[in-house]
């Protein structure tokens, strides 16, 4: 039977297609403006009301972020931060995640207990500075990886796929002498390719995006990952326009660093709109190739068992 479609429908399509226009306009708008405005000249950029494309094209903001050691520095920090935190997460994670899985595990509601604790009652800011700097951890690397290990959600969501695996995997492993961690490493895992690459895309991006363990627990600048340094990048633009403000009302300093400011190569909206670009190509690069692993891992990580 062919269903003969009505003029509502075509006016709630029209309704969704209306809606779905908008809502991309929304998100690519603000995306290409900040784009156009880190590739604008410093001095037009100045004067406001750049729109979807440059009016002066110049890379000198881009130029001024690759030639600065200290993002070059801080850019390597979060590499090898995202890379060993997401590998040892992914370990530490599956290990545990696989052990709550089965169901002739000792204590097994204890475990589950103990880690469902922390999702519900946190120890609070202070007590977990104090706890940071007791173990010495404060402005070390490792501050970056040791607390970050396990993740409770991750937890649950890797236990529930390995719950959703057949059982004769396991036991006909087992009828050839295999112990736990060989089933683990050469059966569980080859088959767990969804799950594990949802969790390193949650895991990955944490670490990558993360700004609030370097704000706090690192002082030293060599130390600090790239959300830090584009922070900081952030509160100078916003230091700069507030002397623009009162060189514009007459103030004798204001006006002294904004005379300073003129000439400069660069202005430091365009340098915060290019360190952002900067930080995340790596994460819109890597993110296609995952998608299709992520929705898959979800939907049996959540639904199944």
């Amino acid at each position: 039977m062919i269903y003969k479609r009505k003029a509502s429908d075509y006016l709630i399509d029209g309704f969704i297609y209306l809606f779905m226009i908008i809502l991309v306009i929304s998100i690519l708008y603000p995306l290409f403006n900040a784009l156009a405005i880190s590739f604008n000249h410093a001095e037009d950029t100045a004067r406001g009301g750049v729109g979807l494309w440059p009016r002066q094209f110049s890379t000198e903001s881009y130029q001024s972020i690759l030639t600065n050691p200290l993002i070059w520095n801080a850019y390597f920090i979060t590499i090898m931060r995202t890379l060993i935190g997401t590998v040892t997460a992914l370990f530490c994670t599956g290990i545990l995640a696989y052990g709550l899985a089965h169901s002739n595990l000792v204590g097994r509601r204890v475990y589950s207990l103990i880690c469902l604790i922390p999702m519900y009652f946190v120890g609070g800011l202070i007590p977990t500075f104090l706890m940071i700097r007791s173990m010495g951890m404060f402005n070390s690397f490792a501050v970056y990886i040791v607390p970050s290990l396990i993740g409770l959600f991750n937890i649950i969501l890797m236990r529930t796929f390995f719950q959703s695996l057949p059982e004769s995997l396991e036991e006909s492993a087992q009828l050839d002498g295999a112990n736990y961690l060989t089933i683990f490493f050469k059966i569980i895992v080859p088959i767990s390719t969804p799950i594990i690459a949802t969790i390193a895309l949650f895991v990955g991006v944490f670490h990558w995006n993360d700004w609030f363990v370097g704000n706090v627990y690192i002082t030293r600048p060599e130390l600090r990952p790239m959300m830090n340094v584009l922070l900081n990048i952030i509160n100078e633009a916003a230091f700069a326009e507030r002397m623009a403000a009162l060189a514009g009302q007459g103030a004798a300093i204001g006006a002294a660093i904004a005379a300073e400011a003129r000439g400069r190569p660069v202005n430091q909206r365009s340098v915060t709109m290019a360190t952002m670009f900067v930080t995340i190509v790596p994460v819109i690069i890597v993110y296609p190739f995952l998608q299709r692993f992520f929705i898959k891992g979800m939907m049996v990580g959540s639904i199944k068992g």
